[in-house]
């Protein structure tokens, strides 16, 4: 069952949320994350992704870097930017985006409850990447930005929620992209104990996003312990930041795929190959596959339905998803394209891009594009609890959680 536990956190102090939150580390690359600091020195970019605060030709992953962002998180502790909870808290976190609202609540899971698969993973993480935020939590002294995780929804829990819900928050702001944040707090000892003993009747919690942040956490918290000698289990470091969601409110969006040529074929001879695996369709677009089983295909200013055939269908966890399909019958026999986490020939377009971007990276830089239906929490949930894992790339969640509003110091 799950352990979910309040903690002395960190956040802006009142008024300065909107000033200091920033969207993850991992949605820019260096000159988006360069840009997107420019004019806003509390933006917590600037500890996240602290090779901001140096020239370009720094190099990013040098120990003054990570040392610079530790010493920006010190500063503004010290300055009154940030302030700390001097008990326990969890926090109630709404994000509301196009008018759908999903409510998490924020809290820290057990790294024993990874290590025991009580938290479930669908996604393989890649160990240089997981060195980048080790470094980082490591020197920080603290989980800078929270675990993204889902739980089969209870009734019990939601009525806690919606009851903390009928205060004001402590704090609600809108965001450029239009989704706004709110947050409650929640602070007394009898409700703290109510939800953490709901969690505890929760069989399993699944990370829906943030795969390398929470393997980093636990590594970190591993290393802690190990170098703790009177370690008994009960230190920050054995806890991760996380919001936990419940199931029936959140959203997968597609994440869609371009390749950069069509494997030597002509675009006759590639659409024949593609017939022996679809039922192909040329269609007016552009559009979106508007059910499973469906997948678009633009390619050379000309839109096609893809409809999957019943005989290659396999009725598994993972193979039976779209993105498997595509990759199993298409990609890698037709294209060429073995392992999309390292071949350079194919590219990801998540799906709040819209089919537009889609469009545009087809007539530019790639000539074939695929768009995709997106899989359900159910389906992740299915993989996850198989144990086994999803192809690269085959979800996108949105809205994303701001890193910046609640930190866990270790």
């Amino acid at each position: 069952m799950a352990v979910v536990k309040p903690f002395c956190c960190v956040h802006p102090a009142r008024g300065l949320e909107p000033e200091i939150a920033a969207l993850p580390y991992d949605v820019y690359n260096r000159e988006e994350a360069r840009r997107a600091v420019e004019g806003k020195p509390l933006s917590f970019l600037n500890i996240d992704r602290p090779e901001t605060l140096f020239g370009p030709e720094q190099d990013m992953y040098a120990q003054e870097v990570y040392e610079a962002a530790r010493d920006r998180l010190q500063k503004m502790r010290a300055d009154g930017s940030f302030v700390k909870e001097e008990s326990p808290v969890y926090y109630i976190y709404e994000l509301t985006m196009n008018g759908r609202s999903q409510t998490g609540i924020v809290g820290c899971a057990s790294i024993d409850d990874y290590e025991r698969q009580v938290i479930r993973r669908h996604e393989e993480t890649r160990a240089e990447k997981e060195q980048d935020r080790i470094r980082h939590v490591d020197i920080c002294g603290a989980q800078t930005g929270p675990i993204f995780l889902a739980y089969r929804s209870r009734k019990e829990i939601r009525d806690m929620v919606e009851g903390i819900k009928a205060a004001d928050p402590d704090f609600a702001f809108e965001t450029e992209d239009g989704v706004r944040h709110a947050g409650w707090k929640v602070a007394g000892e009898e409700i703290q104990r109510e939800l953490e003993r709901a969690f505890s009747r929760v069989e399993n919690v699944y990370i829906a996003d943030g795969h390398h942040r929470t393997a980093s956490a636990v590594k970190v918290g591993q290393k802690r312990r190990s170098q703790c000698a009177g370690h008994n289990g009960t230190e920050s470091y054995n806890y991760f930041l996380s919001v936990l969601f419940p199931d029936d409110e959140l959203m997968i969006m597609d994440y869609n795929r371009v390749v950069k040529d069509l494997n030597g074929l002509s675009m006759e001879q590639f659409l024949e190959k593609v017939s022996e695996r679809f039922e192909v369709f040329l269609v007016e677009g552009p559009l979106k596959p508007v059910k499973k089983g469906q997948i678009i295909m633009y390619l050379h200013g000309y839109w096609f339905r893809l409809l999957t055939r019943m005989e290659y269908i396999k009725n598994e966890p993972v193979e039976g998803l779209d993105v498997a399909y595509l990759q199993r019958e298409l990609l890698e026999p037709v294209l060429g394209i073995k392992d999309p986490r390292t071949d350079e020939r194919i590219d990801f377009v998540g799906g709040i891009r819209g089919i537009e971007e889609l469009k545009h990276r087809a007539d530019t830089d790639m000539e074939v594009a695929f768009a995709m239906y997106p899989p359900s929490v159910q389906e992740l949930f299915s993989v996850a609890d198989a144990g086994l894992l999803m192809p690269p790339k085959s979800t996108w969640f949105e809205p994303k959680l701001l890193s910046g509003l609640f930190i866990h110091e270790i």
